[in-house]
């Protein structure tokens, strides 16, 4: 695994037109396979999605995480690092645990990225 630290990417909705919107510049396409690569891992995608499920503004502690992999606690938190550092979730240490959670956003951009026009595939 690499040891490579990932960025945060701007929290901006102009990082990244749609896909069939525009053709990525160099430094849009670079910022987002950032984020791409930190979701790519299946484990990292889990965590995603278990911090997502939990709907607008939910948290999840990390000790309701780790027991879900059969992964050690170290590596579990590698995994969140690598989402933090790419700008996906953020997190606060309250006591002994720490709570995660979407940052506000993050999905919808990354949908209206992926999303087609209704009409760009239709045909007259």
């Amino acid at each position: 695994m690499s040891k490579q630290e990932l960025e945060v990417i701007g929290q901006d909705a102009a990082c990244c037109p749609g896909l069939s919107t525009a053709p990525l510049d160099e430094d849009q396409a670079t910022e987002l396979a950032k984020v791409f690569k930190a979701l790519g891992d299946p484990v990292r995608l889990r965590l995603m999605s278990m911090i997502a499920s939990r709907g607008q503004g939910g948290e999840v502690c990390v000790c309701e995480l780790t027991p879900a992999f059969d992964l050690s606690q170290p590596t579990i938190s590698h995994h969140l690092k690598l989402l933090r550092q790419a700008g996906l979730i953020d997190c606060e240490r309250r006591g002994t645990w720490v709570y995660y959670w979407v940052l506000p956003g993050v999905l919808d951009r990354l949908a209206a990225f992926l999303t087609t026009s209704q009409n760009a595939g239709a045909t007259a």
